[in-house]
């Protein structure tokens, strides 16, 4: 079973200034590289005179999404690396982060670059409003019409919401639940309907 993670529930930019350079750091929710590459590019637009766009990304989970990160042209190692550690210290996926730097004329050295690139995405972190990427699974469930009321009291406390439903024999439901809660409600449904309720679970897990 796939597991819930955070994500970005939307762009934010922040800026600070180390030793009269300018560090402004944008971070987004992207779901694949591509997304990814369109953000980088659209900052690399928006901010075409900078001296540096250098960049991070995780796509899908914090531990297991994929990843990619650029230098930009600092010294290697200096800013997309720690840069990507950041993000996945945070423990947050679908982010992609980008540090535009407009040089000050002062050396910052390599510590202090990697000092520099970490600290702005951190910065960025702080300020990042996150929401959670949920598993879904959907579940088609048909009971008699006498324990229609049964079913649907049940559906709040499970969160699932109904899809679909239909009219027969009997009272048939689609419904789309978190897919850590479909084993108690499956087990739940088929006590309190003395096992007369039918059940199929699909398969495949929807992201929501």
């Amino acid at each position: 079973m796939k597991k819930s993670y955070r994500i970005p529930r939307e762009r934010v930019r922040t800026e600070t200034v180390i030793k009269k350079s300018r560090f402004i750091c944008d971070i987004a929710p992207v779901s694949n590289r591509d997304e990814a590459r369109d953000f980088i590019s659209s900052i690399k637009d928006e901010f075409p005179d900078a001296r540096h766009h250098c960049s991070a990304f995780i796509a899908g989970p914090p531990e297991t999404g994929e990843m990619g990160m650029s230098d930009d042209g600092e010294p290697q190692g200096t800013a997309g690396k720690p840069m990507l550690q950041v993000l996945q210290g945070s423990d947050i996926g679908d982010i992609a982060a980008v540090v535009t730097r407009y040089f000050g004329g002062i050396l910052l050295g390599t510590g202090g670059l990697v000092r520099a690139y970490s600290g702005a995405v951190q910065q960025g972190l702080e300020e990042l409003p996150v929401i959670m990427k949920v598993p879904m699974t959907r579940v088609m469930a048909e009971v008699e019409y006498s324990q229609e009321g049964t079913l649907r009291r049940m559906l709040d406390h499970c969160r699932a919401e109904i899809i679909e439903q239909s009219f027969g024999t009997g009272v048939a439901f689609t419904l789309l639940m978190p897919s850590s809660e479909v084993e108690g409600f499956e087990a739940e449904l088929v006590e309190k309907t003395n096992g007369d309720a039918e059940i199929l679970v699909d398969d495949e897990e929807i992201w929501k």
